[in-house]
């Protein structure tokens, strides 16, 4: 039996349906779609799903952001399609975008009962239009392999030969329970297939250990953030901004009575185009150690702060590409979240269309 689809999301897709149709001169679905993919790549199946009053699906807040921007003007649509920026726009435009916006996004809320964030599909960032999703986990060096990870062994356990095992764990539960309906899978990188490249792509762990995340990343020369080996760390790489005046990130030890502890470790996040699919995307989740990797996940699955680090997402990058450095700190055996909303802890933030900035 099909459910019917709630009140609520109708609404939304009735209102999506009306803003395409009365629009002068009307729209169809494959301009509206070429439009909004100017910030970043949207189907015409897409469009079509958040717009079906039978069974329709919740677009990221960030789409509505962008069809604020699209019906807030009576401007025409050129050819090729493309959205006014927001700094473009006159005052009596500023003021319907406004409206527009926060009528969307008011419907939007509405369909988990009137709370952003409130349940795991109202997640922009983990949330997915479509599959798959694959999650590319490092794999250990085999002398760190426990009896379990061989695979002669009658009670062989495959996940004993992941890295990042925590991040992992948190991470692959949240994506599946905010994508039900998609295929979201993890693989050792010596287990991903050319198909599962050209989906959107998690990448967990830094480069010692996962050669095929180092090429991958390579392939993202619009990353102005890399890790690498230094001589005076053996325990991790450490990041390194690109360009003129790049600066090193480093982590913070402290010493104490049972030797060296680590007090704050550094996370890389960071969200941009695949590269072998412009409709898909990689999203990076790195650290120096595996504190900084957990931490960089945890950002947006920790019920206490995913919902502030989501909203200050959505602010500061609506186009959806960013890259963020951000402080991990570690007390005793416990990795703390960062909270984006303080700014000590967003350590250097980039997105395209803006300039880096470090703390």
């Amino acid at each position: 039996m099909i459910l019917a689809p709630s009140a609520e999301a109708v609404r939304l897709a009735s209102k999506l349906r009306d803003l395409r149709e009365s629009h002068e001169p009307r729209l169809t679905q494959a301009v509206l779609a070429d439009a909004l993919s100017a910030e970043k790549p949207v189907a015409v199946a897409t469009i079509s799903s958040w717009e079906s009053l039978t069974t329709p699906k919740l677009p990221p807040a960030e789409r509505l952001h962008s069809y604020a921007l699209l019906f807030c003007t009576d401007r025409p649509i050129t050819d090729p399609p493309h959205l006014v920026r927001e700094s473009e726009l006159s005052t009596d435009e500023q003021r319907r975008y406004q409206d527009l916006y926060q009528e969307l996004i008011g419907l939007r809320d509405a369909v988990h009962g009137g709370v952003r964030g409130s349940s795991l599909s109202g997640s922009s960032t983990w949330t997915f239009e479509d599959g798959p999703v694959t999650i590319i986990c490092p794999e250990a060096p085999s002398v760190d392999w426990p009896p379990l990870a061989n695979e002669k062994d009658p009670n062989y356990t495959r996940m004993y030969r992941y890295a990042d095992l925590d991040s992992l764990i948190e991470l692959w539960g949240h994506v599946r329970a905010a994508n039900p309906d998609l295929s979201v899978v993890h693989r050792l990188p010596s287990e991903v297939v050319a198909d599962e490249l050209s989906g959107h792509v998690v990448v967990l762990g830094g480069v010692a250990w996962n050669q095929l995340a180092k090429r991958l990343l390579r392939t993202l020369r619009e990353l102005p953030v890399s890790q690498v080996e230094v001589a005076d760390l053996n325990t991790g790489e450490i990041f390194r901004s690109s360009g003129a005046g790049g600066r090193e990130f480093r982590p913070l030890f402290e010493e104490t009575e049972d030797g060296r502890a680590l007090v704050e470790d550094v996370a890389l996040l960071a969200r941009l185009r695949n590269p072998f699919n412009h409709s898909r995307t990689v999203t990076i989740c790195n650290g120096i150690h595996s504190r900084g990797v957990l931490g960089s996940v945890r950002a947006l699955t920790d019920l206490n702060v995913r919902e502030r680090n989501e909203a200050y997402l959505s602010e500061h990058f609506p186009g959806g590409s960013f890259a963020l450095l951000m402080r991990v700190p570690v007390v005793g055996a416990e990795t703390l979240s960062p909270d984006l909303e303080i700014a000590s802890n967003r350590l250097y933030e980039w997105s395209p269309k803006k300039k880096a900035t470090v703390e």
